[in-house]
């Protein structure tokens, strides 16, 4: 009889594990619409902005001729200039092509679904080979070899943290007070300045806000219309550190005692604690005390992701309960050095992707911890900062040059 409990047990095991692959490829689904959607939305708002503007302009000119028409001075009319040529190149609203969901269905032998290039398969087969073609798909859309799209010169010293905003701008802090917005030709879209010290880490909202932890008063703020709101003030005794606001609107705070003894990651939806990820199922601490900051994210399928640098298996992740799935410390292939972590991200995909300071490159893992690729070509000296855009593309914060680099690494 333990025998059959025994597989009854591994059966139920089994089914987990199937459920788990289904939310992932669904997770993914989900994600590839919020981002396509954006993108299409991004895409419709700058053109509509081009012909609003173009528009205004031509309605000045026409009230400019009328004056013209009425004057009586011989230099406004020799002085006219046609822009009749000019107005006839009206900008070019785009050819949207609107992707569709197609789904087949075998009874009892396989699923199959897809979404614009996306596709994902299910068959009756071995768990092993169902987590391959999982990963299969992970991997064909990554680049053999990542490509710098710009590089992005900034003054702020000792480069740190990257938040972008839609495709063409982020957030870029470092040691100084203040947090500039950068679009991606150089110029300085927007600042802020914090109170008394440099941001320990910085975020945006899904509407584009800025928020940034201010570790001296132990708030986490956020700019709105160029004033600054405390969102959340951190229990005496913890100071916040990492920031992450998740596709739900929640905020996920890491923080470390004032002498750095213990870290969590707590959860909030507005002011309230909803979650603290502290221990494991053994009571064991998740995330180990020390000198550093844990970076948290949050990983499409709900895992929350962090880098944690005073711990030997420096990236953990843990599902959306807090249990641990998984830890990461392996050295990327060629490797000169230990592994160094620094900031750490997700992408559309569900790919995490952390920024290795020792060997000057990132590691792109999937979202089971398989490791995937080492972007080592782009020169990344000191990479500290990361951030995705709604482009797919990747911005890492160079410390010691104190530039961004916008890098292609997906297809």
């Amino acid at each position: 009889m333990a025998h059959y409990a025994d597989l009854q047990k591994q059966t139920n095991d089994q089914r987990n594990q199937w459920h788990l692959e289904v939310d992932n490829i669904f997770n993914k689904m989900e994600s590839l619409i919020f981002s396509l959607r954006h993108h299409h939305i991004t895409t419709l708002k700058s053109c509509q902005s081009k012909l609003r503007s173009q528009n205004s302009s031509m309605i000045q000119t026409v009230q400019d001729n009328k004056e013209i028409l009425k004057s009586n001075k011989v230099s406004d009319v020799n002085n006219y200039k046609s822009k009749l040529k000019e107005y006839r190149i009206i900008p070019q609203i785009p050819d949207l092509s609107l992707p569709s969901l197609q789904t087949n269905t075998v009874q009892g032998r396989e699923f199959s679904i897809e979404l614009g290039e996306y596709k994902a398969t299910l068959t009756q087969t071995s768990l092993s080979s169902l987590t391959d073609e999982v990963s299969f798909l992970s991997v064909k859309e990554l680049l053999e070899e990542a490509k710098v799209i710009a590089n992005i010169p900034t003054n702020v010293k000792n480069l740190s943290k990257v938040a972008c905003v839609g495709s063409d701008k982020a957030w870029v802090s470092g040691e100084d007070k203040m947090i500039a917005c950068v679009d991606i030709h150089g110029a300085v879209q927007d600042t802020a300045t914090t109170c008394e010290t440099s941001a320990n880490d910085i975020t945006v909202t899904r509407q584009g806000e800025l928020i940034y932890s201010d570790t001296v008063n132990r708030t986490v703020n956020i700019v709105r219309d160029g004033k600054t709101e405390t969102l959340i003030t951190t229990p005496r005794g913890w100071n916040p550190e990492g920031l992450c606001c998740t596709r739900s609107g929640d905020i996920l705070v890491s923080m470390g005692t004032t002498d750095g003894s213990h870290r969590k990651i707590v959860r909030y939806q507005g002011q309230r604690v909803t979650q603290e990820i502290d221990k494991d199922e053994h009571g064991d601490p998740i995330y180990q005390g020390g000198a550093y900051a844990v970076f948290v994210v949050e990983n499409n399928n709900g895992d929350v992701v962090a880098s944690d640098v005073n711990a030997d298996t420096v990236v953990v992740v843990v599902d959306r309960t807090g249990k641990v799935r998984f830890r990461y410390n392996n050295e990327p292939p060629g490797g000169k050095k230990s592994f160094g972590p620094s900031q750490i991200v997700t992408d559309s995909i569900g790919h995490i992707i952390v920024g290795d300071e020792f060997n000057d490159c990132l590691n792109i893992l999937d979202q089971n911890g398989q490791f995937l690729r080492c972007v080592d070509n782009c020169e990344l000296h000191v990479p500290g900062g990361l951030s995705v855009d709604s482009e797919g593309r990747l911005w890492v914060g160079l410390c010691d040059s104190r530039e961004v680099k916008v890098i292609q690494y997906m297809k």
